[in-house]
């Protein structure tokens, strides 16, 4: 097909005929979850979900559908990520907002969601902070599986504090938001637990075309990708209530750095590198004396 988004070149166009069309282009540019993206991106301009599409094949599309599906292709090929184009990613059984703003949840994060849970599996009403919310993925993960616990989440951008608010509205949890760097917000106080999925990449490192579109200040730090962890790591102890518990994801080949880091720090006993599902090593848990 010769049209930039090839959408317009025959009268009749099903949701079957598009979603075969994106998922064989997506598929010629390299894109690995071609169907996947197909069916959500037609699901976002069809106004329905994944269910809805497969419910609607052979439902011709109005002129105003394929004109969005051509924005929508277009921005995709551009690789623009899906989440920022839906404008919503699911997180622990939870959807979230998700905007440019901030940093889209991985699966992988959810190795700290439940090692958090694990940790403290009652409805002991003990305090939380989370550093640097981001969409409060994880803040509200933990509000929802623990609706006793108190969550107080911190992030310096006060775009992505916005959108932290709007998800815990959307989704009636009550999360204490506050702006700041790091744990500054958070002065004069201590907690049971620490969480944070900090920015963990070293600066200058090659990105996927995906990942660019993601907040530089969410994904970046410092030449060795150690300044926020580094920071977190020392600081933390200032924080925690005696033997309260400090869980940090990090980067691929960081978790030698990480534990060195904690027993360096000399406020912590139990330090442990927790693996994800892939058998990754993906957070560090570290226990105050």
């Amino acid at each position: 097909m010769t049209h930039p988004s090839g959408i317009e070149e025959k009268s009749l166009w099903t949701v079957r005929d598009v979603i075969r069309w994106m998922t064989d282009r997506f598929s010629r540019e390299g894109i690995a979850s071609a169907r996947l993206d197909a069916e959500l991106l037609c699901a976002q301009a069809l106004g329905c979900d994944r269910v809805g599409i497969y419910l609607s094949m052979d439902r011709p599309l109005s002129a105003q559908e394929r004109a969005s599906l051509r924005d929508l292709v277009r921005r995709r090929l551009a690789r623009v990520p899906v989440a920022y184009l839906t404008g919503s990613r699911e997180f622990f059984g939870l959807s979230l907002q998700v905007t440019p703003a901030v940093l889209i949840p991985r699966p992988d994060t959810e190795t700290l969601v439940e090692a958090a849970l694990e940790a403290f599996p009652g409805e002991t009403p003990i305090e939380i902070l989370d550093v640097g919310t981001g969409s409060g993925a994880i803040a509200l993960a933990l509000a929802h599986a623990r609706r006793a616990w108190r969550v107080t989440a911190t992030d310096i951008s006060a775009d992505a504090l916005e959108v932290a608010r709007e998800n815990a509205q959307k989704l009636q949890l009550n999360v204490e938001l506050l702006q700041g760097d790091l744990f500054e917000p958070a002065a004069g106080r201590r907690f049971h637990m620490i969480v944070s999925n900090p920015p963990y990449i070293p600066e200058g490192e090659t990105l996927q075309p995906e990942i660019r579109h993601e907040p530089p200040s969410a994904l970046f730090s410092g030449a060795d990708g150690l300044s926020h962890l580094r920071r977190i790591v020392r600081e933390a102890p200032l924080f925690l209530q005696p033997g309260g518990l400090l869980l940090c994801e990090f980067g691929a080949g960081q978790e030698m750095q990480l534990e060195n880091l904690a027993r360096d720090a000399g406020a912590y006993g139990e330090i442990r590198i927790l693996r994800d599902l892939g058998g990754l090593p993906r957070v560090l848990s570290a226990k105050l004396k």
